[in-house]
């Protein structure tokens, strides 16, 4: 018997009409999958009815993989696979595999030889350097930065300095609570010239990007941010 094929299905960012983030194909696969490899079983459960809602979410098979799952327990994970099964695995937010503890589980796959098949999705890293202005050619995500002050402001002048030097933009996240004083941060630590992206709630209604210096960050009423999911860029590059 032929193993399945896991296919990393890619989860919209926030509220939304999926047919507007995710090709039909996309849609028609994930209908089709009765296994599944989740962060959180509970969140994907609503994810997936989106999907089909005449499907009878009992009978769908969900196995648990975040953060607390022991590499020892990855295995287990394979065995509808190596069954003969295809098997989903969804990020709680995005693409499964970027920034997201389901990159262990693939890298397993591809020594067990199963054939991993990566499915088109919105993923907020590409979303927010792609209307960033910044450089396209050369950039780096650090994912979440100090959370003390001093270690912060050390942390963003290192990534101003390294985006001046290499040409390079420097993208990293927040928890939504924390993104106005993220803001504050970058203001106090960097430069007036070098420019500050945020990608506010992308692919929803309340989608909004504001791509400027920091001199009129500065100067400008900032925009509604708190407990909002966002992405910055940071760039002080030509």
């Amino acid at each position: 018997m032929s193993a399945g094929t896991l296919y990393l299905v890619p989860a919209p960012l926030g509220d939304g009409p999926l047919e507007a983030i995710l090709p039909a194909e996309v849609r028609g696969i994930a209908n089709r999958i009765g296994h599944w490899v989740v962060e959180n079983p509970k969140t994907a459960r609503r994810f997936l009815k989106l999907y089909g809602p005449e499907r009878m979410m009992a009978e769908l098979a969900m196995s648990a993989l975040n953060e607390h799952t022991r590499a020892a327990e990855l295995a287990a994970l394979l065995a509808p696979l190596e069954a003969g099964h295809d098997v989903g695995l969804i990020s709680e937010a995005g693409c499964p595999g970027v920034a997201d503890p389901g990159a262990e589980l693939v890298r397993l796959a591809h020594t067990r030889g199963i054939r991993v098949a990566p499915l088109v999705g919105p993923s907020s890293i590409l979303l927010a350097l792609m209307a960033a202005g910044a450089s396209g050619q050369r950039f780096r995500f650090h994912g979440y930065l100090p959370v003390e002050a001093g270690p912060r402001l050390e942390r963003l002048k290192e990534l101003e300095r390294d985006s001046a030097r290499h040409d390079e933009a420097q993208l990293f996240i927040e928890t939504p609570y924390r993104n106005d004083a993220m803001v504050d941060a970058v203001l106090q630590a960097c430069r007036r010239d070098t420019w500050l992206t945020v990608a506010r709630n992308l692919t929803t209604a309340e989608e909004l990007i504001v791509s400027q210096p920091l001199a009129r960050w500065q100067a400008q009423p900032r925009p509604e941010l708190k407990k909002r999911p966002a992405m910055f860029v940071l760039y002080a590059g030509r």
